[in-house]
Order: structure tokens, then C-alpha cells, then sequence
């Protein structure tokens, strides 16, 4: 930033109370105190003073986090309790927003392009050369936590070559990992807006998402981190295109390649295509996952090398809970016994929201697929509630959605609420009001 606006500087702690006003300033509704939308508002906010206190005091931001993380749990699983979802106007025009959202978007990319890269995506920008040159990965790869599945090297392969050609080979790394952050995050907005857009008929919404995605806090601390955020906005473009199956399955089948958490999303997902569309997602799903694989190979020397890259790349040591965890985050002064308990409260969940409703439309998709995602960090032990990003752009489709009744997968249900809302009788079909007149 100092080579753009000299001696100009803003900390995280700065940019946490400008973003407090401006978004109590443009989202708070004022006129109804106590609405669902201003204690929304208000847990998105109180829960980034945490990220500030893992800085200064790691003990009471990572309990700060994990407080915080079990009530987005609760408030994402009983959402769909909420059945009266009154339209709330910004206290700002749409026109507004706009300028508002790009001039925040353009500040934050100044950011991206000036400040170093994060390293795991670095990281990941090499393995993308790597799997250009087809070369074997398996000596210089470095375990991250957590570790970028295959989506992230696969997407980054055409950015690789035009960042080569824009710096002759200079530092390319890491303008790849800059641009990679960009693309991201634009992908984040572009799909929230069309979200609201064209499935909650509203594009003040789609407007009001994507302002205060990049208003929060969290957004600006880990704008580097494209790894991050990558999943999330392939599970956004899941939902934007829910409608069409194959599309859908491919984002998600990206999704679950570029990070371990969305494939627990996959049996929800499934029973919300089971009676229309399922095979077209699976199929689709599948092809992906298959594409995957085959850029793995490419990669592989011999049979070792490819073991090492799929079943060798996952940390299994997240799913035994033998002795203490030496790790930054809230189980690391904890003994892994006590994560045995939230994990079946967690598989318990995800039974739980797949199996009900039977009959689900999206706001129980959205709910849900956000409230298991967040549960995932509850019981991940490698600084899980510190991963904002992972779930904050489904949250804010949770947040602003009005109501969504009429969004289901099963077609008899369609059929049956048409058939539903026709007249009961010819005479109320042939009933029309008249004015009285005035004598």
C-alpha cells in the first residue's frame, strides 16, 4: 500500500471499527430493534474481535472463536424455524452499495497486490507448474494445514503461463498467487449477486451480500488466503446454478477437491436431488472427481508417488484422538479425547439435516450445507474456528434470503402447491371487485 498512498497504514484493529460502522451504518434496521436481521448482524460482527485476540492473547480468542462458532451451529440448524422472512430495505439505495462494494473490492486488491502473498498459496502455485511440466511433486511438497486438495493447482494452470508471460519469469510465484486471490474473491461477489439476482428476485440483495462479505472483518485479514476461499466460492456457483444438476455437481465435485469439508455435504445434497436430478449430479460429480485423478497421474512417477499425493496428502492425525494436540488452536491445550464427543455430535447433525425435512427446498439446502460446514471447525483441531472464510459467503445467503418455499427439488410438490393455490369453484374463479359508486 505504501506504493500507492505513502506513510498510509491501516491495522486490524482500525479496519475492525470501520468496518463496525459502516456496516451497523448501512445494514442495522433501525426502525425494528429486536428483528431477526440485527442479531444476525450483530453475531457476524462480535465474533471478528476474536481473530484480533488470537494475535494478542491466543487462550481467549480461540475460546472467543469456538463461543461464537457453536452459536452460528444453533442459529443455522433451527433457520428454517423462521418462517416469516419480512422484506428489510438498507439504509442504503442500491446505487449506492455498488459504488460502496467496488470501492471496498478495489481496496482490498491493492492489498492483494502489494502485500505478500500467503505462503500456502504460493505453494500451490508451484504445484500448478509442476503439473505443467508434469513433473513429480512428491520430494517438494510440503504439508500445510490444511492441506489445498487438486481443484486449487488445477484452476491455477492458466494463470501460471500469463503470470511467466507478464514478468519473464521474475517472481511469476507469486504474482500467480496474487492473481489467484483476485479471481477468488471476484468469483465470491459476482456470485452472491446473482444469487440474489435471479433466486431470491432481488438484486439489492445479491448487492447487500456482497458488501458485507467484504466489509467483515475476517475478509480483509485473510484476503491473501485463496486456498480459503476458493471452496467457498465454488459452493456459491453450487447454489447459483442448484437448479441445473450437472452444473451443480461440477462445482461441487471442484468444491470437494479444493478442501476436505464439503465432501460431509455430499449426503445432504444427495437427498435433496434423490427424487429429481440425482443421477445428473452423481454423474457429473463423478466425472470431476475423475479429472482430478487424472491430474495427480500426470504428476506421478510411479505407483508410490501417486499413493502419496491422494491417500498421503490428507492428515489423518485430525481423526485420531490419541494424546494432547501441539497445534495452534482451541484443542491444542486440550487432550483429542474430548473432541470424540463433538465429532458424534457432528456425525449425528449430518444425519440429522439429511434426513429432514424429507421434502427439502433451498433455504433448508442453504441452512444446512452452512451449519455443517461451520460444525466441521468445531472438532478440527488445526485452528478450526479461525477459518471464517470456509463459511461466511453461504452464511450471508442465509442471512438475506426472503422466503423460499417455492424452490424445491420435487416436482409433485410443485404440482400439488400449484394445484393448491386454484380456485375451489368456478364462482370464485368468476368473482371480480367493483368499485362502489358514489351518488
Amino acid at each position: 500500500m505504501d506504493h500507492i498512498l505513502p506513510d498510509y497504514f491501516v491495522s486490524e484493529a482500525t479496519w475492525f471499527y470501520l468496518s463496525l460502522l459502516l456496516s451497523i451504518a448501512v445494514f442495522f434496521r433501525f426502525d425494528r430493534i429486536l428483528s431477526l436481521r440485527n442479531l444476525d448482524l450483530l453475531l457476524l460482527l462480535s465474533i471478528s474481535p476474536g481473530l484480533l485476540f488470537v494475535g494478542t492473547n491466543p487462550i481467549l480468542g480461540n475460546v472467543w472463536l469456538f463461543v461464537g462458532t457453536g452459536l452460528f451451529v444453533v442459529r443455522m440448524s433451527v433457520d428454517c424455524f423462521f418462517q416469516r422472512r419480512p422484506r428489510g430495505e438498507q439504509n442504503l439505495n442500491s446505487f449506492g452499495m455498488a459504488f460502496l462494494c467496488i470501492s471496498i473490492f478495489t481496496f482490498l486488491m491493492i492489498r492483494v497486490f502489494t502485500e505478500i502473498p500467503a505462503p500456502e498459496t504460493i505453494q500451490t502455485v508451484k504445484q500448478a507448474d509442476n503439473l505443467l511440466s508434469m513433473q513429480d511433486v512428491t520430494k517438494t511438497q510440503i504439508q500445510r494445514t490444511p492441506e489445498a486438495g487438486p481443484t486449487a493447482r488445477l484452476l491455477a494452470t492458466p494463470v501460471v503461463p500469463l503470470s511467466t508471460a507478464m514478468v519473464n519469469g521474475l517472481d511469476a510465484s507469486t504474482l500467480a498467487a496474487r492473481i489467484m486471490a483476485f479471481l477468488a474473491h471476484a468469483f465470491v461477489v459476482v456470485g452472491l449477486i446473482i444469487m440474489g439476482k435471479v433466486h431470491f428476485s432481488d438484486t439489492q440483495l445479491g448487492l447487500a451480500m456482497a458488501l458485507l462479505y467484504l466489509l467483515l472483518p475476517c475478509t480483509a485479514y485473510d484476503v491473501s488466503k485463496a486456498n480459503h476461499v476458493l471452496p467457498a466460492a465454488l459452493l456459491v456457483w453450487a447454489f447459483v446454478t442448484y437448479q441445473k444438476p450437472i452444473l451443480s455437481g461440477i462445482f461441487m465435485g471442484l468444491a470437494c477437491g479444493a478442501m476436505f469439508f464439503p465432501v460431509f455435504l455430499l449426503p445432504l445434497w444427495a437427498s435433496f436431488y434423490w427424487k429429481n436430478g440425482f443421477k445428473r449430479f452423481a454423474l457429473s460429480g463423478s466425472v470431476v472427481g475423475i479429472i482430478l485423478l487424472g491430474s495427480l497421474i500426470l504428476t506421478s512417477v510411479d505407483r508410490f508417488s501417486f499413493t502419496k499425493q491422494t491417500i498421503g496428502s490428507i492428515d489423518w492425525s485430525v481423526l485420531k484422538f490419541e494424546g494432547g494436540q501441539k497445534i495452534p488452536g482451541f484443542w491444542g491445550d486440550y487432550e483429542s479425547a474430548y473432541r470424540i464427543p463433538v465429532f458424534i455430535g457432528f456425525v449425528l447433525l449430518i444425519a440429522c439435516l439429511t434426513i429432514w425435512p424429507r421434502r427439502k427446498n433451498l433455504a433448508h439446502l442453504m441452512s444446512h450445507s452452512t451449519a455443517i460446514i461451520i460444525a466441521t471447525l468445531l472438532w478440527y483441531p488445526q485452528q478450526g474456528s479461525v477459518y471464517l472464510l470456509w463459511y461466511l459467503p453461504m452464511l450471508l445467503m442465509v442471512v438475506f434470503r426472503p422466503r423460499l418455499l417455492h424452490t424445491t427439488q420435487n416436482k409433485d410438490v410443485d404440482r400439488h402447491q400449484q394445484s393448491s393455490e386454484k380456485p375451489t369453484s368456478r364462482f370464485q374463479d368468476s368473482v371480480s371487485i367493483v368499485k362502489p359508486t358514489t351518488q
